[in-house]
């Protein structure tokens, strides 16, 4: 029995790889994508410190306008950086479609070249199953055929 060889495995080989490069490059836009959604949360955090600061040093008592003003602008400043982020998260959530869409391309085009294989190796299969039907046909008109002729032998005797 012949051993099935698929004709495209190179190209299935290559349809492989190219998936395995889109899977790693989705999910390196989605850690980056984890790490700007981290650093807003702490922008938040600090931004959520400030406000309590002022809220105490805002109290009755003496009040250090300086420090008010210090972080005040630093809350500014902060905010300017989480709407970068925001930005760079839009940016970011646009690149991690559009490699998501890579994936499930290159996906199925590895399906395609794979469901193939399955039904090449079935036909393969099938047509072995054929000739060995056929070889044990043979075999047995032959030994059918000695059998008679020994019959026909022995009955002359």
């Amino acid at each position: 029995m012949s051993r099935f060889v698929f004709r495209l495995a190179a190209l299935l080989r290559i349809r492989e790889s190219r998936r395995d490069e889109c899977r790693a490059a989705l999910a390196d836009a989605y850690r980056v994508d984890e790490v700007l959604r981290k650093q807003f949360e702490s922008l938040s955090q600090e931004i959520e410190a400030l406000r309590e600061f002022c809220r105490m040093k805002a109290s009755p008592g003496t009040v250090d306008i300086d420090r008010l003003v210090e972080a005040q602008r630093y809350e500014l400043v902060a905010r300017a950086q989480q709407r970068n982020i925001a930005q760079q998260r839009q940016t970011v959530a646009t690149e991690v479609e559009r490699r998501r869409q890579a994936l499930v391309e290159s996906d199925r085009e590895v399906r395609v070249l794979e469901k193939l294989r399955e039904r090449q190796a079935e036909q393969h299969r099938c047509e072995e199953e054929l000739r060995e039907t056929k070889r044990l046909d043979e075999v047995a008109t032959q030994q059918t055929f000695r059998q008679l002729q020994h019959a026909s032998l022995e009955a002359v005797q």
